[in-house]
Order: C-alpha cells, then structure tokens, then sequence
C-alpha cells in the first residue's frame, strides 16, 4: 500500500466522503423497485470501515473492459461485461460506480432497468436470477473519470497525467473507472482492453496478450487469469519505456517508466527486481503469479508520494526530487504480492494482514543486507509514539493507512518470531500465503492459523500485540 511516511493528504477536489451513499448521480433516472417476490441485493458487502463498498447477492467470476480514452478531454468510453454467480434470489442487484454516465445496462444480453443511488448502481435484470445461477451484466458507460477523496484527504481513482491517466484504487477507487463489486472479497479474474491515441502505450496487470492498430488508435488487451481484487486493478496510460525480460528462473518481467522519471537511481533500484523476488520467494514461498514487474508513473504536481501493489505490476512514485524508487520500497510493494495480493484480506479492518508481513519483509530486507537488524527495527517502532495511537487490528477508515497498521503490525510478527522461534516462524512465513491461494483471510483465521501451525496457547501475545490499546512495559 501507499506507505505512511509518502502519503501526502489533498483536500483540494471532490470532497468525496467514501461509506457514505454519495451523491454524484451521473446523470441516470430514478432507482428501480426489485421485480416481485424476488428480493433486492444488498448495497454493500457488510464492510465495518466502509459499508457501502461492495454487495451482497452475487459473486463476480470476470470482469471485461473494453475502453476508450481520450488524454486532451479526459474522455472514457467503456462497455464492462461482468460474469457473475448469484448467491442468493435476485430482483435487483448493486454495483458500484462513482460518476460517469451509464447509457445502457443489460443482463443476459437484455436490456435491463437501472438508476444511481449515489455510488450504486442499481439493475433490475428482465427476470429474476436464482440462486446458483450464472449471469453476465453489460453496462456501456462513458464520462470523465474523477479523482475520489478518501476519509483521511488522500485522493484515489482516476489520476489524469499530462499524457495520459493513472488508475488507482486502494481502497474503493476503482469504481472511479469501471463498475463492480468494489470489495476485495470478491476476486476476479480480468480482460481489459484500452484504445488510445497511436504513441501512447497502456499497462495493467496480467499479461499483454494481444495489441492492434487502426485508424491513428492503439489497442492493448491486458489478460489476469489469476484471481485478482478490485482495488487492485491498475490501468497506466502515457509514454512509457517499457523494457521486457525474464528473471534467471524465467518468471517475465514487465517494467514500464515515465521517461521523465528514468533517473539511474530508479534504473539502478529496477535492475534489482529479480534479485529481490528470488530472495522473497526463498522467504514466503513460490511467487503465485505468472509475470512480474513495476510501473513508474509521474502523477500530477502535489499527487505524488503514491506507491500501491496493484497485482503483478506494483506503481511507484516518478516525481521530482529523489530516485522515485528505492529499494525498501520495491521490497515493501512485491512482497505484497503473496501478502495482499494472493492472500487478500477479507474485510479491510484486516489490512494489518497486508501491511504488517510488507513492512516486516522490509526489516528482513534490511538485515538480509547486512543493514538494520530485525531486532533493531523493532526497537524503533516499539519507541514510536505514533504506533501506539490503536491497535492494529482496529483501524478505522480516517487513519487506515497510519503507523500502528504498519509498524505495530509488523511487531505483531516479531513477537511471533521470539515466540515460535525460527523453524517455526520460517514455516509461518511460507505456508500462511499458501493456505489461502488466490482467496481472503481475516485476522481470526490467522490467529486460528497460527495455533493450530504451533500447537501454543498464543492468545496473550495476540491480546497485548494485535488487539491491546495499552503499550506493553518493555519490548
């Protein structure tokens, strides 16, 4: 995720309150009652932090975007085909869109009813779904894509560039851009398909399985065939150098920089991509997908500071100053790979579970390489007021991104490691990834996991460490 010491809040645009039922319409009629006897999805996927998010009913399988965008009046144009099996008896049913104008929605190639309530969506298919019942939804939309403002002033969702655009969506913002069951308890697998002006390049997730040209446009069609979270899905549009190779082990790598950004210290800091995840495979396992790589995106003046694992293909910051890209936070950002990615979390009150193992492979990293010892990076976090503001456990949605999520998640498995000891701790690390492959996880099933692994009694560690409000005596 976006890490804490770079988050920068903006307050400027689009005081979006994201929980909340918002209230850009984009321009639909009137929400449709649900067809008789059948009754209607929940709005929301029972998220505590964010209830709104998501929805009740039905299970996405597939996501087809086919897009148009246009960089000089920020224009997109999109047909979402959304493959998905209902759980329950449907006679109406959410999804999730922020903005835009939705011109036609249908099931089953029927037209369908639809209207807005703030950031839903509401369908009412032409007869009712039943339970088990797989359906596709196309919705044909077009707009220009906002930026969202999260709960803590920090913006997400549709970034535009100086020649192009940047899809992020930690937490919810990729209903900026497409619609969906924004949740991350609802994986995914993708197509998405974006039309742009000749000499522009387009990079998302997965692999490119095809590109076509016509009539001074290009087409990248980017195919995910692993399971993959809303929030996760990236879209990156502009002039990119794209350098294409494979590790020694043969895993592909996509790397695509902002040539404004190809400073040596970010060249210097991407050549270590393969090193790194031979490294992080040795620690956690395999690595769970089939290509790997970065995007360096150069955001707009004062939007910068914005790192995020979008799934195989990490976004880091290319702005002035610095090398954009240091090597903690390639660790950080691949690492989430099998800690946010592959293992997902099932409800974002468990983002410890993404944000603790990332900053924790940091403190591995930096021992690995003969810098800080674990030990001594938990004493700095351990003597940093600001990791004691709550538990890690508890975040709410203004302070999801703050220190205790991080760092004081990451003394939660420090703790662990003293209390395990190595054999033990090393077997955690690899097999709590792989118990969950390509699924979610919530904090009560890694707890459970972590005491039916060891066979102890580890409810204090977790009472003081995970859950407890009060800083322990000593370390």
């Amino acid at each position: 995720m976006r890490l804490p010491a770079v988050r920068t809040p903006l307050r400027a645009a689009l005081p979006l309150l994201l929980g909340c039922c918002l209230s850009c319409s984009g321009g639909a009629g009137a929400v449709p009652s649900a067809l008789p006897g059948f009754p209607a999805g929940v709005p929301g996927a029972g998220d505590r932090l964010f209830p709104r998010a998501g929805n009740g009913g039905y299970d996405v399988t597939h996501y087809g975007l086919d897009l148009r965008y246009d960089p000089g009046p920020g224009e997109l144009t999109g047909t979402a085909r959304i493959s998905a099996t209902a759980t329950a008896d449907l006679g109406r049913l959410d999804l999730d869109l922020a903005g835009l104008t939705v011109h036609r929605v249908a099931v089953d190639g029927k037209p369908a009813g639809q209207g807005r309530d703030g950031t839903e969506l509401v369908v009412r298919p032409p007869r009712p779904i039943t339970r088990g019942a797989r359906f596709e939804i196309t919705v044909r939309y077009s707009g220009v894509p906002k930026l969202l403002t999260d709960p803590d002033g920090s913006h997400e969702g549709w970034f535009r560039t100086g020649d192009g655009a940047v899809a992020l969506g930690e937490p919810v913002g990729s209903m900026a851009w497409f619609p969906g069951n924004d949740h991350p308890s609802d994986k995914a697998t993708y197509d998405i398909t974006v039309s742009v002006p000749a000499g522009l390049t387009v990079v998302s997730n997965g692999e490119l399985a095809g590109r076509s040209s016509a009539g001074g446009r290009t087409a990248f069609h980017w195919r995910t065939t692993e399971p993959m979270a809303t929030y996760l899905a990236t879209v990156a549009i502009g002039h990119y150098t794209v350098t294409r190779s494979r590790t020694p082990g043969g895993l592909p790598l996509y790397v695509a920089v902002d040539p404004r950004s190809d400073d040596p210290g970010t060249a210097a800091a991407l050549r270590r991509i393969p090193e790194i995840l031979a490294w992080e495979s040795g620690v956690f396992g395999p690595y769970p997908f089939a290509s790997a790589g970065a995007i360096v995106a150069r955001l707009p003046t004062g939007r910068g500071g914005y790192a995020l694992e979008t799934q195989n293909r990490p976004v880091f910051p290319g702005d002035d100053g610095p090398p954009a890209v240091a090597v903690g936070t390639l660790v950080h950002e691949l690492s989430h790979q099998w800690f946010g990615d592959w293992t997902t979390p099932a409800d974002w009150q468990d983002i410890w579970l993404n944000e603790g193992f990332a900053t924790y492979a940091e403190w591995l990293w930096q021992q690995h390489e003969g810098g800080r010892s674990v030990a001594r990076s938990a004493a700095s976090a351990f003597a940093d007021p600001a990791d004691w503001a709550f538990p890690p456990a508890s975040p709410t949605a203004a302070h999801l991104f703050d220190a205790p999520v991080y760092d004081r998640g990451a003394l939660v498995l420090y703790e662990l490691h003293r209390a395990l000891g190595d054999r033990a701790f090393a077997t955690l690390l690899r097999t709590w990834p792989a118990a969950h492959r390509g699924g979610n996880a919530s904090t009560a099933e890694f707890t459970a996991f972590c005491a039916h692994l060891t066979g102890k009694d580890l409810t204090p560690l977790f009472a003081t460490w995970l859950y407890g409000k009060a800083k322990p005596a000593r370390l």
